[in-house]
């Protein structure tokens, strides 16, 4: 009696490293468009277009427009914190962990080819819950490396106003988290890469940054 052989499940686009590329092309082009249009004016269309793509094919990597949004804050998020990691490794004092950490953020944020995050930060709300909720989960661990090392700075008297290690309570840190990389996230909003002499550069505007929110170790 023959075997019967069970349906092959189809394979996914990261299966084959052409379609991997393809579909990393559209996520690149949707963030750049998502960053320079807008989420809402620019279409699917568009996005094909910019990538050389029929109108109807990025719908075999990605099953809506929003799922395409969720792609894109998530290769931000995770070229973020693998740019944060390899930053952390190379400072030895915390001081130079937490300069570290501003220093790579300006670079996420503005660096060319670097609109995922400030897609994220503008776009968030035309996710549904449920993407929500995923990309919760990715941001949660990148925001831990800021959460350990803002917190040492807290232990040690480093950040703000705080001198006594006792206030170091975790609401404490999540608050100086959500107040510090609030303020940088902001720049999006401003900040223009150096483009007259008396422009700062984003090694100034982090030096300038570490200093309005770091105390002297000597206070």
């Amino acid at each position: 009696m023959p075997v019967s052989k069970s349906p092959k499940s189809p394979k996914s686009p990261q299966d084959n490293p052409d379609e991997a590329n393809r579909r990393q092309a559209l996520i690149r082009a949707s963030a750049r468009l998502f960053r320079e249009k807008g989420y809402d004016a620019t279409t699917v269309r568009d996005i094909a277009a910019a990538v050389g793509m029929r109108s109807g094919s990025p719908f075999y990597h990605f099953k809506n427009k929003q799922e395409i949004l969720k792609a894109v804050m998530e290769e931000g998020l995770h070229q973020g914190f693998d740019r944060t990691v390899a930053a952390l490794a190379k400072a030895t004092t915390v001081q130079a962990r937490f300069r570290a950490l501003v220093r790579t953020q300006y670079g996420i944020l503005h660096d060319e080819g670097s609109e995922f995050i400030a897609v994220l930060l503008y776009d968030w709300r035309s996710l549904p819950p449920e993407y929500m909720q995923e990309i919760i989960r990715v941001k949660d661990r990148y925001d831990a490396l800021w959460q350990e090392t803002l917190g040492d700075m807290l232990q040690a008297g480093l950040l703000g106003a705080h001198v006594d290690p006792q206030q170091a309570a975790v609401s404490d840190v999540k608050i100086a988290r959500l107040m510090v990389m609030g303020a940088i996230n902001f720049t999006v909003t401003w900040y223009k890469q150096k483009t007259q002499p008396e422009q700062m550069d984003l090694d100034a505007l982090a030096d300038s940054t570490v200093r309005f929110f770091m105390r002297s170790s000597q206070n």
